[in-house]
């Protein structure tokens, strides 16, 4: 079951380890819904459960690190008594931005290696993109999934707006994966607002960014119509 943050997450120092850090700091306010969006259920599991399992399906020797409100982890742990899950994983408390909450899961961590930040509203990432953003992490120290953008796009300006070239854009996903020490040393940097996803810290600290492909169908879980668009996805799997 899981386990105290108390301690850090430690080990051998070889540079293989691999690590995923799932940062769970929804509320249900934009799913109209007094539970928050990671604990809602589809086909009878959690959302945030569905998120564990597509990364565990892979076989892969990962070690999971869940970062939640503090006020949500009792909740969290409760779920997993009910619904006897079973995935090892230690829990850390969140921060008042997501910027935060990151930083204190990496925190937690004290070996090389690679590490995996994903949304825990995303439980449709599949196999294919996980696997790729590893591999490709390891050759150029990071890899940030990214998908086309298939409609037209407008630049608002002041009084007017412009069309943009959407082959010029990508919608970005998680997982962005990195060499911990890269990402930690990232983190030492002071909290700004455009510090939207761990790729932004990575490249203010003066990294470069790898994009890879990503899936279609891993979506953000944010509104009531991505819970069912999720659901349809998943019979479809």
């Amino acid at each position: 079951m899981t386990k105290s943050s108390e301690k850090t997450v430690s080990g051998n120092s070889n540079p293989m380890n691999k690590y995923i850090l799932i940062v769970a700091g929804g509320s249900g306010s934009r799913m109209g819904n007094n539970t928050p969006k990671q604990f809602l259920e589809i086909y009878g599991k959690p959302v945030l459960m569905h998120t564990f399992e597509s990364f565990f399906s892979t076989k892969q020797n990962f070690k999971y690190i869940l970062v939640l409100p503090e006020d949500q982890i009792q909740f969290w742990k409760d779920l997993c008594e009910k619904h006897i899950f079973n995935i090892p994983h230690i829990i850390v408390p969140g921060g008042s931005e997501r910027y935060f909450s990151v930083k204190n899961g990496l925190q937690t961590v004290s070996e090389n290696g690679f590490i995996a930040v994903h949304d825990g509203v995303r439980p449709l990432v599949s196999k294919e993109t996980i696997i790729r953003c590893f591999e490709e992490a390891e050759k150029h120290g990071c890899a940030i999934p990214c998908i086309d953008i298939p409609e037209s796009i407008r630049q608002i300006t002041e009084n007017a707006s412009h069309a943009e070239d959407r082959t010029k854009y990508k919608i970005i996903q998680t997982p962005q994966v990195f060499s911990i020490s890269l990402l930690q040393e990232a983190y030492k940097l002071p909290y700004e607002k455009s510090f939207t996803d761990d790729a932004s810290v990575f490249e203010k600290a003066g990294n470069k960014i790898h994009l890879v492909k990503g899936n279609e169908e891993n979506i953000k879980i944010t509104k009531p119509t991505d819970l069912l668009i999720a659901e349809v996805l998943m019979k479809m799997k």
